[in-house]
């Protein structure tokens, strides 16, 4: 019998040439800028040394924005597992047939472009936006709530933005579960809280984890909710690449920042996998079908 081993990796070829020439080469790109020196008339010069790093820690005005980075990033987890574990559950009980257009309805925002999405808050949280109209229309208030251009309009944006993807993750790990263990539960004695909490609950965790990993991580890369919604004290790290590169052109520095932000978020990533098992949700998929 012919040895056919190969036949994958051509099926996977196209997948990893793609990743290959879109994503490994220019993050090696990224890494080399970060070694080079920054000269006074504005010149990149090919070097390698360590003094875009050291210019990080130096000054702690840049550390400052990563620990605010990952305090939002974290934020923001918290009230996306909050806000989208109901939904998600919900969507695994009901026997609703409106459950297709309720399902589609999370799924929407993916329709609208990102940029939108973000501006629209302008007009629902601005000073003539929405809710200040409707308050000042009922005269619950006299003045205009500073609402904008702060933290909280930011995590907003985030959650807005992130909200689907920790539903859809959670319903996954959900729809894999066998609703008949629940009934098994009950039947043993368990009331229907018990039963949620000693078997729906612990079999949905990967998918929790996952989602969870999922939206600190794209929190951490994110820079247009900062941008557009945030204030001059709400920068994030994104933020800051993104003012060095495009702003200044000092693509040494804002490579070696890029780099230390990967570098994190790698660390992150391995040590979530290893003491939460992220990896489980892709077995039970392939358990299910």
């Amino acid at each position: 019998m012919k040895d056919k081993s190969w036949k994958p990796w051509v099926l996977l070829s196209p997948s990893l040439t793609a990743i290959f020439f879109l994503l490994v080469i220019p993050i090696c790109f990224v890494i080399v800028y970060s070694f080079w020196l920054r000269a006074p008339s504005g010149a990149d010069i090919p070097a390698f040394q360590f003094g875009n790093y050291a210019k990080f820690f130096d000054d702690f005005f840049y550390p400052s924005i990563l620990l605010s980075t990952l305090r939002v990033a974290f934020e923001t987890v918290i009230l996306c597992l909050v806000f989208g574990y109901i939904p998600a559950y919900f969507f695994y009980k009901t026997r609703s047939r409106f459950k297709p257009f309720l399902m589609l309805l999370v799924m929407l925002p993916f329709w609208i472009s990102f940029i939108i999405r973000t501006l629209s808050w302008i007009n629902i949280l601005g000073d003539s936006g929405l809710i200040n109209h409707l308050l000042l229309k009922f005269h619950v208030i006299s003045s205009p709530l500073a609402m904008l251009y702060n933290e909280g309009a930011v995590i907003m944006g985030l959650l807005q933005y992130l909200l689907p993807f920790m539903i859809l993750n959670i319903y996954v790990s959900l729809d894999g579960i066998d609703k008949s263990l629940t009934e098994a539960a009950k039947s043993l004695g368990c009331t229907e809280w018990q039963a949620f909490k000693e078997v729906t609950l612990p079999l949905s965790l990967p998918g929790v984890s996952a989602g969870c990993l999922l939206v600190f991580v794209l929190t951490c890369g994110t820079y247009l909710p900062p941008m557009i919604l945030g204030g001059p004290g709400n920068e994030m790290i994104a933020n800051l690449i993104f003012k060095r590169i495009i702003g200044t052109l000092d693509w040494p520095f804002g490579s070696a920042i890029s780099v230390l932000l990967m570098v994190l978020l790698m660390v992150i990533v391995y040590t979530y996998n290893r003491y939460m098992g992220i990896n489980q949700i892709f077995k039970t998929l392939s358990n299910e079908s």
